[in-house]
């Protein structure tokens, strides 16, 4: 599947999770569902693509920030919360982490902390649902997946996530995400 056609099915998730007032996440399964399997698993492949790119030290840091403290577990919810924003959002956390400042939802969620913003761990299954959904086989997904990535040549290698720093360190936050920091790191004083 090319990267297009990812964002349109992206799309049209969330135009028509704005239409029916469903969940994002649900809409994305039966979307999904309705596709063959083997765009399934192109879905699955591209989404793993994009969640990886996203695996950076800068882009968790907008995590830490924007979550009040981030966990390796919280990071792929956080990946998978961006990509749910759709292809321009996608693309200007790719590029810079802190635009996220600009975000309606990251700033409403600096003015009433506590809500789980950009968070979205079902979107990080929504291929498996789909693809049980339409096997009626739980495993059936994860099978067909291990046959893709032993065939995948760059699958298990190491990503580079760039410089590590500490995200606990505000004046560090501050100088390399100021707009976040702005926000949430005044917003704790």
């Amino acid at each position: 599947m090319d990267t297009d056609t990812f964002w349109d099915i992206i799309e049209a998730a969330r135009s028509g999770a704005t239409d029916s007032g469903e969940l994002f996440d649900e809409v994305l399964v039966e979307q999904l569902a309705k596709k063959p399997r083997q765009e399934i698993l192109e879905y699955a492949q591209r989404f793993d693509e994009l969640h990886d790119a996203l695996y950076r030290w800068d882009v968790w840091a907008a995590a830490y920030l924007i979550g009040g403290g981030c966990s390796d577990d919280s990071f792929m919810d956080f990946r998978a919360g961006v990509i749910a924003l759709g292809r321009q959002w996608y693309e200007r956390v790719a590029a810079d982490p802190d635009s996220l400042a600009g975000h309606p939802d990251v700033v409403d969620a600096a003015e009433e902390p506590g809500d789980e913003v950009l968070f979205r761990e079902a979107v990080n299954y929504a291929a498996a649902e789909a693809f049980e959904w339409t096997t009626g086989d739980a495993d059936a997904f994860h099978e067909a997946r291990r046959g893709v990535h032993r065939a995948d040549p760059e699958s298990g290698t190491e990503a580079d996530m760039g410089e590590d720093f500490d995200f606990d360190d505000d004046s560090e936050m501050s100088r390399r995400l100021p707009r976040l920091a702005g926000l949430f790191l005044e917003a704790d004083h």
